[in-house]
């Protein structure tokens, strides 16, 4: 059984605050500093170039995906850091849609994160071969698999409300009509029991910044089923994930497996933080987290819908159809939020209405939750983001 109470110990919170937006961007982790200074002052300062070989740092964007690999049940060897969340979506997307090749439609839903659709549509545009995207409501989305769609591209979790998609479901019917599935696993992966071997998923990408506290821009991952690992192209044909790089020959010759799916060089510093980050992740296993979670968060809904009758829920009551966050609507959401934030409880808002705030057991714990709720209750109750200076909307919501 994992020690929450320790885990909570090994992150810098800010006194006073009550950091629920961790599915935004995770906190520092205390080894984080010293992990990066021991990079900068002994391997980049003494080492210089030589660190690629004598410190590892080639290795890196494998060594650590095989430990992000473990939270998101792949199997090891297959899944690989490096570059931003879109950049991966549009690798996953681009190879899957090469595995369909006499298919046109690209199925997605309107609870996709907007990003993976615009991914999709410049895709689209460049490819300029007919294909199209469908998008549908996520409860539409079984209904929609059909022998013409070619890719399943689905965000696990929805980030406005939290619902959670049936990934095990939804992939076996695709297979049933030759769909190759994408995952985004950006509000999952260190929220939920992600288990991609078991449900058979053919690609799946996500962000490391937010559960797995890598640390603002930390690298994103891609993972590739073994079955497509020596088949799927890559789109982004990069000199790292050339067959032999250090030859420099005029071609490309894609390497074998996972390491294809290489770009650019592997971001040593934010891989280190990220690393740091993981360590603590080495001190639980996510069937706990995800049973944490799910009490944190029913928690949360039953002492805010106690406390505060303005607001609605927009997050499912059943545990096991959310992520590990709890959205509410409320037509003042934004200046709402403000204040809330102004009095030590960090959440956010996303357009148009909803107030979203994210759950992390390792170190949130129910003392948090309800000392939320009722700063929450005062705000709500007193309008104390009836202000103007709440209303002034900033670049980052």
């Amino acid at each position: 059984m994992t020690d929450f109470a320790a885990t909570k110990a090994m992150f810098h919170l800010p006194e006073g605050m009550i950091y629920l937006d961790g599915n935004s961007l995770g906190p520092l982790p205390k080894a984080t500093p010293a992990a990066m200074e021991k990079v900068l002052r002994d391997e980049w300062g003494e080492m210089l170039i030589t660190g690629w070989n004598n410190a590892g740092w080639m290795a890196q964007s494998t060594s650590v995906g095989d430990r992000v690999a473990r939270l998101i049940g792949a199997e090891p060897g297959h899944v690989i850091m490096g570059d931003t969340l879109s950049v991966k979506v549009y690798q996953a997307l681009a190879s899957a849609v090469e595995l369909n090749p006499d298919r046109r439609v690209i199925l997605s839903d309107s609870g996709n994160f907007p990003s993976d659709l615009y991914m999709a549509e410049g895709l689209i545009q460049s490819l300029d071969k007919g294909y199209e995207l469908r998008v549908v409501a996520p409860e539409d989305v079984a209904a929609n698999l059909t022998d013409e769609i070619a890719v399943m591209m689905i965000t696990e979790v929805d980030y406005r409300t939290g619902r959670l998609h049936d990934m095990k479901a939804l992939t076996a019917k695709a297979h049933e009509h030759g769909v190759i599935t994408v995952w985004d696993l950006a509000h999952t992966a260190g929220a939920t029991d992600v288990q991609l071997a078991d449900c058979k998923a053919d690609f799946a990408v996500g962000c490391t910044y937010k559960y797995f506290n890598g640390g603002p821009g930390a690298p994103a991952f891609i993972y590739v089923n073994p079955k497509h690992a020596n088949t799927a192209r890559p789109a982004m044909s990069g000199w790292l994930g050339h067959d032999a790089p250090f030859a420099f020959e005029q071609s490309y010759r894609p390497h074998t497996g996972i390491e294809r799916m290489r770009v650019g060089t592997p971001p040593v510093l934010a891989l280190t933080a990220l690393s740091s980050a993981l360590d603590v992740w080495d001190m639980t296993n996510m069937a706990d987290v995800r049973r944490k979670s799910q009490e944190l968060t029913s928690l949360f809904i039953t002492e805010v819908e106690a406390r505060c009758p303005e607001l609605t829920l927009a997050t499912s009551r059943d545990p096991d159809a959310r992520g590990s966050q709890v959205s509410f609507a409320f037509e003042d959401g934004y200046p709402a939020m403000q204040a809330l934030i102004a009095h030590g409880v960090i959440g956010d808002f996303r357009a148009p209405n909803i107030m979203r705030f994210g759950f992390t057991p390792l170190y949130i714990d129910e003392a948090d939750v309800v000392r939320a709720a009722e700063i929450l209750e005062d705000i709500m109750t007193n309008r104390l983001w009836d202000r103007d200076e709440y209303k002034v909307k900033s670049a980052v919501t």
